[in-house]
C-alpha cells in the first residue's frame, strides 16, 4: 500500500469526503527507510524536478561538536542510549534527530536527519 500526502478522506465537520479520483504519483511518498548503526551505506532518491537526495541507511561515524573547545571530530558510534521519539528505536539501534547516542568521544545528541541529509551531525552532552 502507497502512502499517500495527498488530500484526506474527512471532512472539516467529520463526514466522509468522496474522492472524484485515485492516488497521483506526486502525492504519494516513499516508505520509512531507517538509519541503524553498522557499515555506512547510502541510498539515492530521485525528489522533485530530478532532483538527487542522499540518505543514510546505516552508519558508522558521526561528525561531533564539543562545545568546549569548539572543534568538530569524526566520533565512532558504539550505541544508542536514549531516543524520544520511540523507545523501541533503543533496542532497534535507530539513529535520527534527537536520539542521545554514545561514542567513543563521551555521550551526543544527533542534530541532523540522517534519512534525509546522508549524514550524522551530533553535539556532546556536558
Amino acid at each position: 500500500m502507497a502512502l499517500c500526502q495527498g488530500k484526506s478522506n474527512r471532512k472539516p465537520t467529520g463526514g466522509r469526503l468522496v474522492s472524484s479520483r485515485g492516488k497521483r504519483k506526486f502525492e504519494i511518498s516513499r516508505e520509512k527507510q531507517f538509519t541503524k548503526v553498522g557499515k555506512q551505506t547510502l541510498k539515492q532518491y530521485r525528489g522533485a524536478g530530478g532532483i538527487l537526495k542522499v540518505g543514510m541507511l546505516t552508519a558508522e561515524f558521526a561528525n561531533v561538536v564539543d562545545k568546549k573547545t569548539n572543534t568538530v571530530k569524526k566520533a565512532k558510534i558504539i550505541t544508542v542510549k536514549a531516543n524520544p521519539a520511540d523507545p523501541n528505536y533503543v533496542q532497534r539501534n535507530i539513529l535520527n534527530r534527537g536520539a542521545k547516542i554514545s561514542t567513543d568521544l563521551g555521550e551526543a545528541i544527533v542534530t541532523s536527519r540522517p534519512g534525509q541529509d546522508g549524514a550524522i551531525n551530533a553535539v556532546l552532552v556536558d
